[in-house]
């Protein structure tokens, strides 16, 4: 009863954040009905299977994504509220059962939506497998999710990890048509897609890619459950404090305290090396060696010209890995710093000495994760213009770390995440893609990502500049964020007591206060002598 009892306070914590409820509903239409087209044509031309088996394994794939970002937040976010609580008595091994319950109804419900998009969109062939595959990518992630939940405590670290080792999976799993390595194997849900796209495997054993898939899954949540209940019981816990500093000196003090924070957390600088070397070079290794025709503009006259698969392969794998990292750090910058930031402001600290202070950790990992990847893609590939090239990668960093730090007041956490994730992915992976749109389409000119991406294949590809306009769209879309995220972080760290004062004055209900409410101002206490009169001493 106690555990019914604690599934449904997490379940309404949960839904407390409107955002989240929508986004498990949304992200998995996108996927299937949006996505799975572009990544069907993907992975025909990467060797794979395509069609219908691409739309059924994209229904696992959005429910494993939400499920793993869904658990890393309800077993990191409060593990020390779990922690408090079996102090207080209650069984450790209760506790994880209530947490990974409430999992498990999240990730069927992004399931349910998942399936009933597939239906939707191209129909379920094969109902049994359609629904016991998604339903295990989901239980699978939800596992990976409470792991790392309960090993990487820093949001930005962890939601890299759980992302990292889906996009592996995703993009070097059968459906994608990567090649059969011992390697891939190893991939969390390998023998869930073998099994429910019915791609024939070959393996050797007698469990059958369904057995071995169970195995999987059993193993993943037993693993979950060992860790989350071990952590629980260990007493002890790390405090992640953010420090702040005051014209130039404060700028400087600022800047001295917004650097010593990051250099706190040196497992981000690793997988900044670690992500970027590892999605490009697999990303190289799979592609199938077959030319590709493109449109691209040399002279000022738009001609087509053939490229090798792998050449245009390889020079379009950085951007990517690139806005997705700068997203992310975007996000957790601005929401990890806000309370220190906060009391820093209210100390006197100027916020534009803030602000630059943070923009100034927010451009250099965002550097930092461009100069990696430009390394790794230069190990198999080679630009013609390489400044061109490193330009337009600057350019997208700094474009999507300014989103990041956007979407940090308007989604929170888990939401942020979800669209952190899924902006860079949608656009410069799929709309922006020269493999699945050989030209420029209408949609992709209103993205963010058209600029960079456009000076990146120009750069790339051809000898001279001819790319001004797109140019020009960059820049226009980095000063338009930058004059949004001003003002948006200076109302986020603005102290509470000169918001209500702001609000008594004006009569207007403050952003998060009880609805019908009315704000007014007191009227001021009469100190009169008479009032304030107190015997004296005699």
């Amino acid at each position: 009863m106690t555990t019914v009892v604690f599934v449904r306070r997490f379940l309404a914590d949960y839904a407390r954040n409107r955002v989240n409820l929508l986004l498990l509903a949304v992200v998995p239409v996108v996927f299937v009905v949006v996505v799975a087209g572009a990544m069907a044509d993907a992975a025909k031309l990467l060797g794979g299977p395509g069609g219908a088996a691409v739309h059924t394994a994209a229904a696992g794939w959005a429910a494993g994504f939400l499920a793993g970002i869904a658990m890393y937040f309800q077993t990191s976010a409060t593990r020390d509220t779990d922690r408090r609580v079996v102090i207080a008595g209650l069984p450790a091994a209760r506790l994880v059962a209530a947490r990974l319950a409430t999992g498990v109804i999240l990730a069927l419900f992004a399931s349910a939506v998942a399936l009933v998009a597939l239906a939707a969109r191209t129909g379920i062939g094969t109902p049994i497998r359609a629904i016991t595959g998604t339903v295990m990518f989901a239980i699978i992630y939800l596992a990976i999710g409470a792991i790392v939940g309960t090993t990487v405590a820093n949001p930005v670290n962890g939601t890299v990890i759980v992302l990292f080792v889906w996009i592996l999976d995703v993009f070097f799993g059968p459906a994608m048509g990567a090649r059969d390595w011992l390697a891939t194997r190893g991939l969390p849900t390998h023998f869930v897609t073998l099994w429910m796209v019915e791609l024939p495997s070959g393996h050797p054993g007698r469990l059958g890619d369904l057995g071995w898939a169970l195995t999987w899954t059993a193993a993943a949540v037993a693993a979950a459950w060992v860790l989350a209940a071990t952590r629980s019981r260990t007493a002890g816990t790390r405090l992640h404090r953010t420090r702040a500093g005051s014209a130039a000196r404060q700028l400087g003090a600022a800047l001295h305290a917004a650097w010593r924070d990051a250099r706190r957390n040196p497992t981000l600088w690793a997988l900044f090396v670690v992500v970027p070397v590892v999605f490009i070079i697999t990303a190289d290794a799979v592609t199938p060696d077959e030319p590709i025709t493109l449109t691209l503009t040399e002279h000022g006259r738009h001609i087509a010209q053939t490229f090798a698969m792998p050449q245009v392969h390889g020079a379009t794998m950085a951007p990517i890995a690139i806005g997705a990292l700068a997203a992310l750090v975007g996000l957790f910058t601005m929401l990890d710093s806000r309370d220190g930031d906060r009391r820093a402001a209210l100390a006197g600290l100027r916020p534009a000495a803030l602000l630059c202070a943070r923009l100034g950790v927010l451009s250099g990992a965002a550097l930092a994760a461009t100069a990696v990847s430009l390394t790794a893609t230069a190990l198999v590939f080679d630009a013609t213009r390489w400044p061109t090239y490193a330009a337009a990668n600057v350019l997208i960093a700094f474009t999507y770390a300014l989103i990041g730090a956007l979407l940090a007041p308007m989604f929170g956490r888990v939401g942020g995440v979800f669209i952190a994730f899924l902006l860079p992915f949608l656009d410069i992976g799929i709309v922006q893609s020269p493999m699945l749109h050989p030209e420029p389409t209408s949609w992709s000119r209103l993205l963010p990502g058209y600029g960079g991406s456009r000076i990146l294949l120009d750069g790339a590809l051809t000898s001279g500049f001819d790319e001004t306009r797109p140019l020009l769209l960059g820049s226009a879309w980095l000063v338009g964020l930058a004059l949004i995220v001003a003002p948006a972080y200076r109302r986020t760290i603005r102290p509470v007591h000169q918001r209500r004062r702001r609000t008594a004055m004006t009569g207007v209900a403050a952003p998060g206060a009880a609805p019908g409410r009315r704000h007014h101002r007191l009227p001021a206490r009469r100190h009169d002598a008479a009032s304030n009169s107190r015997p004296g001493p005699r």
